[in-house]
């Protein structure tokens, strides 16, 4: 909708705005153009404390203090959703975590010559008398659509306590186990200092536990300034293993994908979500230790959107596992047979960033918004709510996920001077064995960038002999 000469886009009922004070937003046009931005809404009490990364009570709106500005500093693209706001003598800036310049939260002017794009934000109501906010679209496109609005700080659920899996494995029989002393969340000898480094650490570390909790760790790092860099271009940044280590006992009870039966019950499906986000968080953090120094020119802004990814899929993995331990004691995460199959895609896109970026977001994830409605549904009918609201939070972040996929799969095919729906088609059929399978869910795959000339009569023509051969390495791993 357009103000004027300005196009505005329409971003959320101004009440629904109450329970946080910063929003990712992410804009897609329709030409394919993607821009992030930041969402500031402040309260008297915002300078004041600047609790970027927690929760706020729902209060009155202050109509007046609402502002959007894009995600990244125009300096070194650092992620701006924990920006300082600070007062001035001209009026509000958002202080980059990173070197701390400052840009107005009105005009993005800043001291240091540099400008931020700053977008006007406009309070209306609707049909109904109800106030909504409204943003300005940037002018490098038309017809501009919302396709993510989410609050910066979303809460995890507390962690179950870790389950005694020394007498569980899939063949039944006993079995004697050492349990490590927990590491700290940093280690106390050669603790990491960049991104890169907290990724390899995080893939190398065997406990789901304390995965999730380096994870949460290495992200609040890296959005608040405390990482010396990035460090991808860096000659002598770490390699990620082969295959993300994984406990003893977890080993033991994985097994070909075949074998594990269909998820009769409840317990069971909770039991295999957690599984695959588990791996989910791996990946994340592979595609940036993996690829980061093989594209030294990716921009700090694929990196924020991959951290930010496996942010989520710890939230995700973390609620699985509360949930699942709340429902069935008795069958802990881990106590169940599980297999790695998405651990297999990984390893035949392990040369590729294209091909990752179509197999894992495109393929995999994408299909996660096919079933994961029929799942809900499955506990919704068992009366299960609780559960059905945990499925709704990790199905509303997996439509995002295939955003970030689709973003970066457009950006590198732009950079390779490729077409996109030609290119991905191309992958599907290299790395991908047998048919694209529907149903599906269009109007979610649309909003996450995929069109339907992307995956409809598509398959893959991948030897079925390599997938053996990559389960049989990730199951002696």
């Amino acid at each position: 909708m357009r103000s004027g000469s300005t196009e505005y886009v329409l971003v959320s009922p101004l009440d629904q705005l109450s329970s946080h004070s910063r929003f990712f937003l992410n804009l897609r046009s329709a030409e394919g153009e993607y821009n992030a931005l930041i969402l500031f809404r402040l309260s008297a009490n915002s300078v004041r404390d600047n609790a970027a990364d927690e929760d706020v009570q729902p209060e009155r709106i202050d109509k007046q203090q609402i502002y959007a500005m894009e995600a990244t500093c125009p300096h070194l693209g650092a992620d701006m959703s924990h920006a300082d706001i600070e007062e001035c003598d001209t009026g509000l800036v958002a202080v980059c975590p990173w070197h701390r310049y400052d840009f107005d939260l009105r005009t993005g002017a800043s001291e240091t010559g540099l400008k931020a794009c700053t977008y006007a934000v406009d309070v209306r109501h609707d049909e109904s008398g109800h106030e909504t906010v409204w943003v300005e679209t940037p002018e490098n496109g038309t017809n501009w659509r919302l396709v993510e609005l989410r609050p910066v700080s979303e809460e995890f659920a507390d962690p179950p306590p870790p389950p005694d899996l020394t007498r569980l494995n899939v063949t039944g029989e006993s079995c004697q186990s050492q349990v490590a002393e927990e590491d700290s969340v940093a280690p106390k000898e050669g603790t990491p200092t960049t991104l890169m480094q907290w990724a390899v650490l995080i893939l190398n570390t065997p406990s789901p536990k304390l995965k999730v909790e380096r994870t949460r760790h290495a992200v609040h790092l890296f959005r608040t300034g405390q990482l010396k860099s990035i460090g991808h271009r860096s000659t002598s940044a770490p390699r990620p293993p082969d295959i993300p280590v994984r406990e003893e006992a977890f080993i033991r009870n994985t097994v070909d994908p075949g074998k594990v039966g269909k998820r009769k019950n409840q317990a069971a499906m909770l039991h295999a979500l957690a599984n695959i986000e588990q791996w989910a968080i791996d990946l994340a953090w592979d595609i940036m230790a993996r690829y980061g120094p093989e594209h030294p020119d990716l921009p700090p802004a694929f990196f924020s959107d991959f951290a930010r990814m496996a942010l989520d899929e710890s939230k995700h993995f973390s609620l699985l596992a509360s949930r699942l331990a709340a429902l069935s004691p008795t069958t802990p995460y881990g106590s169940l047979p599980v297999h790695a199959s998405l651990w297999e895609s990984a390893r035949v896109t392990s040369n590729s960033l294209r091909a990752r970026l179509a197999i894992i977001h495109l393929v995999h994830e994408a299909r996660g918004l096919d079933v994961n409605p029929g799942t809900i549904e499955k506990f919704r009918r068992a009366g299960d709510s609780d559960s059905v609201d945990v499925l709704n939070i990790v199905h509303q972040d997996e439509v995002t996920h295939v955003t970030t996929g689709h973003r970066w799969f457009t950006w590198i095919c732009a950079q390779q001077g490729v077409d996109p729906v030609k290119t991905f088609r191309e992958e599907v059929k290299r790395c991908w064995r047998g048919d694209v399978k529907g149903p599906f869910n269009f109007a979610d795959r649309e909003k996450a960038g995929m069109t339907r000339n992307f995956y409809e009569d598509l398959k893959g023509e991948m030897p079925s002999d390599w997938n053996k051969q990559s389960q049989e390495k990730i199951m002696g791993a």
